[in-house]
Order: C-alpha cells, then structure tokens, then sequence
C-alpha cells in the first residue's frame, strides 16, 4: 500500500501522466490530490508544491476517463476552499498574540484602514489573481483572519474564487487531449511556467513599491 502511495505521489510531482493511467490509482490520486491542494492552500512552508499544474493535471485525467469529473472538480474545490480556511484561521490565531500585535501597532492607523477598506472591497478579486500566486495564495487568507472580522464574508470569497480558479484550470486541462499535440505541449509549457511568471512579477512589484517608498522618504525631508 505504501509503495502504491509513493508511485502515485511521485507521478503527480513529476506530472508522469503515463504512470497515472495505472488501473486502480484513481483512488490514491483523488485523496493525494485533496491534500496537496489543502496543504499549499493553507500553510505557507508547502508553497513549492506543484497545485497549479496538479490541477491542469486533474482536467486532463478527467478528460481521458481516468478520474470523474463530476467527483474531481468538486473536490478540489472543496479542497482549495479548506485550505484558505486553515490559513484564515491562523491568521485569527496569530493576531491574538501580543508579538504580532505589536507588529500591528507601530503601522500608522491610516494605512491599516486602507489595507481593510481594500481587503472589505477588493477581496474576492485579491483572492482570485491569489490563486495564480504561489505563496501568496496561503499569505492572503492569513492577513485577512488578522484584519477581516466577519468570517462568513470571507468563506464567500473564498469558496467562489476557489470555484473560479478550479473551473480555468481543470477546464484548460480538460480541453488539452482535443488540441493537437504541438499546441498542447505549447499550453502545457505555458501552464507550467505561469505560477513562476507571476510569482516573479509580485516580488518585482513589492521591490519595486519599496524602493519608491523609500525614495519618497528620502526627498521629503529635503523638500
């Protein structure tokens, strides 16, 4: 059984699509795939795993008969939603230590009313483009546990951009078989790249934004 578990784990890291076809592995997949998708959504340490092209895989699988659809989209899903739940809640956990609120106390009053008031208008959108975010797609619902206080609003965000997220990518997944081959592989590539694109372009944005902050500190004095 261990072995079995380690053969089907592997194939899902190294999107070994031959090995998944194995009669008898949708099972391992379906439970090997919810807890990946839990874990990357909801703890920050396991942002290297794959989920993005775990999910395209999951399309794909979908496609060829080997996982139902009808069962696979919806659990992941449920499992994407689960996982910004668990981080939601450590960030509740987190904002009642006094270390943390510490932290909290020395941001000026007025920035953390804009950080709410965009979290409280923004929030199914910055969950959504989250999504696409490696890392940042377990560090958003923890901010919004220490700063968003109604929880039902949140799950709201959270279930219908999990939804979002789920349907493009299994969807693109699930269309790969009927493209012909050198498009395919050119999407798959493309599928592949994008969590890495878009995580380089966050932190070009937040280097960015704090090299103009630090500028801006600089030349006020001097004006």
């Amino acid at each position: 059984m261990f072995e079995a578990i380690q053969e089907v784990l592997v194939a899902i890291w190294h999107q070994d699509f031959n090995a998944l076809l194995t009669p008898g592995s949708a099972t391992l997949i379906y439970i090997l795939v919810a807890i990946l998708i839990s874990l990357e959504s909801g703890f920050l340490p396991a942002a290297p795993l794959p989920c993005d092209s775990i999910v395209v895989l999951v399309g794909t699988l979908s496609a060829v008969g080997v996982l139902d659809p009808f069962l696979a989209f919806p659990m992941l899903i449920i499992a994407a939603s689960m996982g910004s739940w668990l981080a939601f809640s450590q960030g509740r956990w987190l904002n009642r230590l006094p270390l943390v609120q510490s932290w909290l106390a020395k941001v000026p009053e007025k920035q953390m009313r804009t950080v709410d008031a965009l979290l409280c208008r923004h929030g199914l959108v910055a969950l959504f483009i989250a999504r696409f975010v490696p890392g940042v797609r377990s560090v958003l619902p923890m901010m919004m546990g220490m700063r968003v206080h109604e929880a039902p609003r949140f799950h709201y965000f959270a279930w219908l951009s999990a939804t979002m997220w789920v349907f493009l990518l299994s969807g693109l997944g699930y269309l790969l078989p009927s493209l012909p081959e050198p498009i395919s592989r050119l999407v798959t590539m493309g599928l592949m790249a994008a969590p890495v694109i878009t995580l380089c372009i966050a932190i070009l944005t937040a280097v960015t934004w704090r090299i103009r902050k630090a500028l801006q500190g600089n030349l006020k004095p001097s004006a």
